[in-house]
């Protein structure tokens, strides 16, 4: 049994070893084609950059001066680091509130944010962005507001998953001690939902921090995100495109959300029970 156990453990690590390069390859492209002049990219993209095709920090120097990258990059950042906090911040209350108020419009609230997991952006895309302009939501502050509805169906449903498992002696105790709801919640089951609550950072900092359509349809060219800056200098201009520049912009798009993931997966790991103790 031990051996059968081995053999799978064996098997396993192949295949996820196989899956991981499978993931990585695109992007080691992307990387050595930013280091490559157009006129290589096209003739030879799998080939490594020498001394006749290197062209150096050239194509992320032009790049960055011609898509107004830092400027893209201060709204990307703005937008997607406090769409974020409001989500991880409003998400699990109402996620709790769902969870410890046993009534029948709870049990509606929460069908209608797993419901809004299901319907499609197309569908609602262009009334969405029609109530954005009636109401003055056509800006970078605005904006956070539709993310927090757009990423509110999946984060509750995550965090009602997780505070149902959490015992409810752990409240009751902060009560008996005198603790107001608020207090019970960032002191008792925020902090035991940590693990959970980076979790729901990551997936929603990867989807904001990448979308193109959301902020297209709603502040379009006036606040230009990545995703739109990248998206119009891949356009050219008379059918021109510069393939170096293109790559490069990627992977400085790419950097950020990287660094964030492997600053957070450790705290993915610890048990969702971290900080549960009193005392």
């Amino acid at each position: 049994m031990e051996e059968r156990n081995k053999a799978f453990r064996i098997v396993g690590f192949w295949a996820l070893l196989v899956l991981a390069v499978l993931w990585l390859v695109p992007l080691f492209l992307v990387l050595i084609n930013s280091l490559k002049s157009n006129l290589f990219i096209t003739a030879d993209p799998f080939a490594l950059p020498n001394a006749e095709t290197f062209t150096a920090a050239a194509n992320y120097t032009g790049g960055v001066q011609r898509t107004g990258f830092f400027s893209a990059f201060g709204y990307s950042l703005f937008i997607t680091v406090f769409s974020v906090l409001v989500i991880c911040v409003v998400t699990p209350m109402t996620a709790w509130y769902i969870s410890r108020v046993k009534a029948w419009y709870t049990s509606v609230l929460y069908y209608l944010f797993v419901f809004s997991m299901i319907v499609p952006f197309d569908m609602v895309m262009f009334t969405m962005s029609k109530l954005a302009n009636w109401t003055h939501l056509d800006n970078p502050v605005g904006i956070i507001l539709l993310y927090t509805g757009f990423g509110a169906g999946l984060s509750v449903f995550i965090f009602v998953g997780f505070i149902r498992a959490i015992p409810i002696e752990l409240e009751e105790a902060a009560m008996i001690d005198g603790a107001n709801p608020f207090k019970v919640f960032f002191t008792v089951i925020f902090p035991v939902l940590r693990p959970t609550a980076v979790t729901v950072a990551i997936l929603n900092a990867m989807w904001i921090w990448n979308d193109y359509r959301l902020p297209y349809l709603v502040i379009g060219s006036n606040y230009k995100t990545i995703p739109i800056a990248v998206q119009n200098y891949m356009q050219g201009s008379y059918g021109q495109k510069d393939m170096g520049g293109f790559m490069a912009m990627l992977v400085l798009s790419i950097i950020p959300i990287i660094v964030f993931y492997l600053l957070g997966q450790r705290h993915i790991i610890k048990g969702v029970t971290a900080g549960a103790v009193k005392g």
